[in-house]
């Protein structure tokens, strides 16, 4: 009897751990993702650059609670999308982009600063 006592003991233990790595490895990380995705999305203003779900690119000319509007192109062709279809927000990478080249060129600058 006390075989069965530790075999069952240690199954529920394996169980309890197969279902903390399951957390960490798929849960946690895609709630990550869509709390990423929901702030992205409340902070749509208006003149950034995005890509919908389905490949729409535009400019945002007009912002409310639940959707936008956007201009697909020069001939000023206007859509009003929900705000759950924005994928990404093209204007927030190429500004971090921008940042990154910034960095980038002031770095050899300090470095030569140094060797002087």
């Amino acid at each position: 009897m006390p075989a069965e006592t530790v075999g069952g003991g240690s199954m529920l233990i394996m169980l309890l751990v197969m279902v903390a790595v399951m957390y960490f490895m798929i849960w946690r990380p895609e709630s990550k993702r869509k709390k990423q995705a929901e702030e992205m999305r409340s902070s749509l203003k208006k003149g950034d650059q995005i890509t919908t779900i389905g490949g729409i690119m535009g400019r945002i000319v007009h912002v409310t609670d639940e959707t936008i509007v956007i201009e697909t192109s020069d001939d000023r062709v206007r859509m009003e999308l929900a705000k759950w279809s924005v994928s990404t927000n093209n204007t927030a990478r190429s500004d971090d982009k921008k940042d990154k080249k910034a960095e980038k060129t002031e770095e050899p600058a300090q470095i030569e600063d140094g060797k002087e």
